[in-house]
């Protein structure tokens, strides 16, 4: 039995990548997803190098990278550029780090406020909204 290449209308597509129509068609217009030709009175068609494609991206941006990058990174897939492909890594890297020291600080500030709120009598200002008016800092 000869084996038949997936080719999917673009609703199929969608369902087996697990995004939306007009999210293939936002890829198309970044220049992310290439449009294939549409045959005369024909639908256009999309095979696996297409979904693995898709969620190459999909996989990148949970990672954090932007479009811009994940353009680039689509770009270096010819297994020679991967010193390249880790320096974008290694910037994404040191920005998730700073956004986890961010998020470390928020959570500090955030357990301070709740347990002066916690130890706070009913009476008098809450020490939450006291400090989001004051703009203070816990």
């Amino acid at each position: 039995m000869a084996h038949r290449p997936v080719s999917l209308t673009i609703g199929g597509f969608a369902q087996a990548a697990g995004v939306g129509v007009e999210t293939i068609r936002f890829y198309q217009r970044k220049g992310l997803l290439p449009e294939p030709p549409r045959p005369p009175g024909g639908t256009r068609r999309y095979g696996e190098a297409d979904v693995a494609r898709l969620k190459f991206i999909k996989s990148a941006q949970r990672l954090g990278f932007n479009l811009d990058e994940i353009g680039h990174l689509l770009r270096l897939d010819d297994g020679t550029h991967c010193e390249e492909a880790a320096a974008l890594a290694r910037e994404r890297l040191h920005d998730v780090r700073e956004r986890l020291q961010d998020l470390m600080r928020m959570e500090a500030a955030l357990a301070g406020l709740v347990e002066r709120c916690a130890g706070q009598s009913e009476a008098g200002a809450c020490p939450l909204i006291a400090a989001l008016q004051g703009g203070a800092q816990a």
